[in-house]
C-alpha cells in the first residue's frame, strides 16, 4: 500500500544535494511513497547478463571513468532477495564500494523481493528521483538471471549485455533472451583465452540475425582495457525508440505483478489454491485488477 506523499522538507533537502535525504527518500518510494515533481527525462543504461561475468566490477570501471569526466552517476543495483528476510543480499554493493566513496558517485542496492522479471516497479520513480537531483548518468544493474531480466527494457534506454568467454556456449545461452534486446555487447574477462573467439561468435550470431548495428567489445574489468572505447560507445548509443511499446508492455506486466503481490488477499487465495477448495480462474477473479 502506498505510504502517502513523501514529505516537501525530505524532497527539498534531497534535491539540494543531502545524500542522506536522498536516500530516505528512495526508501520510502521502495515502500510506496510518491513525491510531487514533473516527470524527467533521465539518461538510464540498463547493465545485464548472467551472474559471474563480473557486471559490478565493470560498472565500477565504467563509473570511475564518467567521475574523471565530471559526470554525476547513480546505481540501482537490484540484488537477489533473500527468501527468509526478503532484503537484498547488497553483493553489489560491496564490489562497488571504492567508487561510492565518491562524492560524485550514488550506490543503492534494491531487493527483488521476488519480484517476477528480476525488476521492481518502484525503479521508474527512483530514476525521476535521481535525475531530478542532478545525478546525469543513471545504472540500473539486473540481478543476472539470464532470459527472464528482459524487463530491464522498461527502465533504461540503452542496454549493455555483459558476457564472459569461460561460460561455453555464449550465443546459445543467450539467443533467445537479452541478446535481442542488447546496444551494445561486452565480452568481460578479455584477458582470459578464448575471449576473441567469443566475441567473434556473438558478432557472427548478431549478423545472421540481422541486427549488425550492435557493437560488441572485448575488454577487462581486471586492467582497465577496453573500458575507454566501450564507454565511448555507450555515451554515443541514442535512446532507442525501437522499443517503446516493448517498454510500455514491460511497464505494465511490472505495474500488474506488483499489484498482485500487495493485494490484501494473496496468502488466502493462495491457501484456497493450495486446499484445492478454489481453482485458478477463481483465484484470477478473486484478485483481478481491484484492491477492494
Amino acid at each position: 500500500m502506498a505510504m502517502g506523499v513523501i514529505p516537501a522538507d525530505l524532497l527539498d533537502s534531497a534535491l539540494a544535494g543531502n545524500r542522506r535525504d536522498l536516500a530516505r527518500m528512495l526508501t520510502l518510494i521502495e515502500n510506496g511513497g510518491v513525491f510531487d515533481i514533473p516527470e524527467q527525462s533521465p539518461w538510464t543504461l540498463g547493465v545485464t547478463g548472467p551472474p559471474g561475468v563480473g557486471k559490478s566490477t565493470l560498472i565500477g570501471r565504467l563509473i570511475s571513468n564518467w567521475a574523471d569526466r565530471g559526470e554525476r552517476v547513480a546505481v540501482l543495483a537490484v540484488d537477489p532477495s533473500s527468501p527468509r528476510s526478503g532484503g537484498a543480499l547488497l553483493a553489489d554493493r560491496m564490489r562497488m564500494s571504492t567508487a561510492d566513496s565518491n562524492d560524485s558517485v550514488f550506490v543503492r542496492s534494491l531487493a527483488t523481493r521476488n519480484h517476477p522479471g528480476g525488476l521492481v516497479s518502484c525503479l521508474s520513480p527512483m530514476i525521476d528521483a535521481l535525475a531530478a537531483c542532478g545525478w546525469s548518468r543513471i545504472v540500473i544493474e539486473t540481478v543476472g538471471a539470464g532470459q527472464a531480466e528482459i524487463r530491464v527494457v522498461a527502465f533504461a534506454d540503452r542496454i549493455l549485455l555483459v558476457d564472459g568467454p569461460d561460460r561455453g556456449d555464449i550465443v546459445q545461452a543467450e539467443k533467445a533472451g537479452i541478446m535481442e534486446l542488447a546496444d551494445i555487447v561486452a565480452i568481460n574477462k578479455s584477458d582470459i583465452p578464448n575471449s576473441q573467439q567469443a566475441a567473434d561468435s556473438v558478432r557472427a550470431a548478431l549478423e545472421v540475425g540481422g541486427d549488425s548495428s550492435v557493437t560488441v567489445h572485448l575488454v577487462s574489468a581486471h586492467d582497465g582495457s577496453g573500458i575507454i572505447e566501450l564507454l565511448d560507445t555507450i555515451e554515443s548509443c541514442p535512446a532507442s525508440g525501437a522499443r517503446d511499446r516493448l517498454r510500455v508492455r514491460e511497464r505494465l506486466l511490472s505495474a500488474w505483478d506488483s499489484r498482485l503481490l500487495a493485494h490484501p488477499r494473496l496468502n488466502e487465495v493462495i491457501d484456497a489454491l493450495e486446499t484445492g477448495s478454489i481453482t485458478l480462474d477463481e483465484a484470477v477473479e478473486i484478485v483481478g485488477l481491484s484492491e477492494d
